[in-house]
């Protein structure tokens, strides 16, 4: 009989392990990162690098400014640049930040930031190189007397690092920035929510500092203009805090730290730990502040853990962060949608898991939007747009849970609410916890979704009071409509009667509607004949103190005015005179000035008078606008 010399079988089976880079995983998991279908890998592409370009303009400082360019070929691979006037990359850095995954600045960096991983544009690359094998061109300039330096790039999959196709130092028009080219076998879709438009208009609204030109396969050109010229406040780096630390990261501190003792390491490792509460902490996990922090044992820890829970802990620093800011919110809104009414509002900061987080929001009410739809909710992680797994996102099962027909919104079978109105709301954090490596959804964190949902329900209220004052103007113009109807024939059949002129019924109808009353005067000056006296009386029928400006518009000088006018704007070839007015309930105020006598014909046949800050339906004998500048 034989001898048996088969090895065992767990031999032939240890022959079989081998270790995979980074790049080889995502090369065959590549939908984890958002490359799931052709137009999703476009989006996924243009977001990753206007991040990139938005992070580096801001950190130097430079108010953005970005191209994005799009086009098609007769294949069906598209191609992309992005190209941005930061202020560049060292020659050295280049191939590792666009040609190796996990390689960047701001993974251990607690602060905000728009990327975390060091992945997404150098996943944008591998998705490229996968679908159309070719390399990626990327061009950047660090200064202007400074050379371009432009390399072809690919990314080695089994070693995770970059393979350069092609180097050269060449001429670039730009004094400074970053271009980067790459084709990819991807869609270019319009007209639905999920596209490159959508994108970068969502982008734009919460970087209202950036300008942002879209050119599309067909040569169609959209600019996103900024809305400012302040840079957002810059997130400083901050400790972690004791409250979102777990037993493994606090054996790994200390197995680096530098510090000798317990209460020094405890000090100069958390934020907001001083040297009392380093010493409250010690006293509840029963250590020695003296204790050397190399001989703590696994019990140590456990002890230190539950001490950090156990202590008050001032919440960590808000430096961290970089909230878009209540009036940038606004504007933002203003300049990408056409709107009635816009009100936002920020959260104070709140705590989740140690890590410091603010929640803002916003609505845009009205306009275009239409009527008998759901309305849109734009979700925004650091200042980025959240376009996928809506229904999966605390931020949008937070705008479900508020019951929106208490602020008179329909919300027919709960859920999304229907109205004529975008919905905005944003989480700044050091530490955003997606539900996935693509980042498309938060997580439904209790904290989280408790934030936003008390946001949303503020401007619920604002909203409320908005549309309750919109419909109490709809009756008070209904019922003007119905004054002013009847009262010309009244004043019409008495002037028949008594044979006298047709009287001026725009006092009787201020008094009857509680309005504003603007009228005028104009008659010759008795001691200069050369002179017309031009009387502006305003008088407030209501019952209410009223606060506005009044503007008149005239195509010549006027002179000596009392009391003279707040500001003097020209307009074109006209002269826009300005008065700031208050007005209690019942009382009125004359403003006069003079003009030429050669005027008279004009000014009677002139309407000058245009109230700013007051509703139409409240003001008569003038237009008006809520605001005019």
């Amino acid at each position: 009989m034989s001898e048996k010399t088969d090895k065992p079988i767990a031999q032939e089976l240890a022959k079989q392990q081998k270790s995979i880079s980074v790049a080889e995983f995502f090369e065959k998991n590549r939908q984890i990162l958002g490359f799931d279908s052709g137009p999703r890998a476009l989006i996924t592409t243009v977001k990753e690098a206007v991040d990139n370009a938005l992070d580096a303009c801001e950190e130097a400082g430079i108010l953005p400014d970005i191209l994005v360019q799009i086009e098609k070929n007769d294949s069906d691979y598209v191609y992309i640049i992005v190209e941005d006037n930061g202020p560049g990359i060292v020659r050295e850095q280049l191939p590792k930040i666009f040609a190796k995954l996990l390689y960047g600045s701001r993974f251990h960096a607690l602060k905000q930031s728009r990327g975390q991983q060091g992945i997404g544009i150098s996943a944008a690359v591998l998705y490229s190189q996968i679908t159309s094998g070719k390399s990626t061109k990327v061009i950047s300039k660090i200064g202007p007397e400074e050379p371009a330096h432009y390399y072809e790039l690919m990314i080695n999959t089994q070693l995770n690092e970059p393979e350069i196709i092609d180097e050269k130092t060449q001429s670039w028009e730009r004094p400074q920035g970053t271009r980067i080219e790459m084709e990819m076998n991807a869609s270019y879709v319009k007209g639905r929510k999920q596209s490159v438009y959508e994108y970068l208009k969502s982008t734009a609204i919460v970087n209202p500092h950036a300008r942002i030109r879209l050119i599309e396969p067909d040569g169609n050109e959209y600019l996103f203009e900024r809305a400012t010229d302040i840079l957002p406040k810059k997130a400083e780096e901050i400790l972690p805090h004791p409250h979102g630390i777990e037993l493994g990261t606090l054996m790994k501190m200390i197995n680096r730290t530098e510090r000798q003792k317990l209460s020094p390491f405890l000090r100069y490792s958390f934020s907001k730990v001083g040297l009392q509460t380093a010493d409250e902490i010690c006293k509840a996990a029963g250590l020695d502040p003296e204790y050397p922090v190399k001989e703590l044992k696994h019990s140590d820890f456990e002890k230190l853990i539950k001490a950090f829970n156990k202590v008050k802990i001032m919440s960590p620093s808000t430096d961290c962060l970089s909230p878009i800011g209540e009036d940038l919110i606004y504007k933002g809104l203003q300049k990408e949608y056409s709107a009635d009414f816009i009100v936002t509002t920020t959260r104070k900061p709140a705590i989740h898991s140690g890590n410091p987080f603010i929640i803002e929001a916003g609505i845009a009410y009205g306009g275009n939007f239409a009527k008998d739809e759901k309305a849109s909710v734009l979700r925004f992680a650091n200042r980025v747009p959240l376009l996928y797994q809506q229904g999966a996102c605390a931020l949008t099962q937070a705008v479900e849970n508020v019951k929106w027909k208490q602020y008179g919104i329909s919300q027919p079978g709960g859920g999304i609410p229907f109205g004529p109105f975008v919905l905005l709301i944003h989480i700044a954090s050091t530490n955003v916890p997606f539900t996935s490596e693509s980042k498309d959804a938060v997580a439904g964190i209790d904290i989280i979704k408790e934030e936003a949902e008390l946001a949303v329900k503020e401007l619920g209220r604002k909203l409320k009071s908005y549309l309750g004052r919109q419909n109490e103007l709809q009756k008070r113009k209904e019922k003007e409509v119905i004054i002013t109807k009847l009262l010309p024939l009244m004043a019409e059949k008495v002037s028949e009667i008594t044979e006298q002129k047709v009287p001026d019924i725009n006092p009787v109808v201020a008094n009857v509607m509680g309005n504003l009353l603007v009228s005028k005067q104009v008659k010759q000056n008795p001691i200069d004949p050369n002179k017309i006296d031009f009387a502006i009386i305003v008088r407030n029928y209501g019952p209410s103190r009223r606060k506005f400006l009044l503007h008149v518009i005239f195509p010549f000088n006027i002179s000596d005015p009392s009391p003279p006018p707040i500001q003097t704007v020209t307009v074109g070839s006209d002269f826009d005179y300005i008065w700031d007015i208050t007005l209690s309930p019942n009382t009125s105020k004359v403003y006069r000035f003079f003009v030429e006598n050669s005027l008279v014909d004009e000014l009677l046949s002139l309407d000058p008078f245009i109230v700013e800050g007051l509703d139409e339906e409240e003001v008569t004998g003038s237009k008006s606008i809520k605001t005019m500048f």
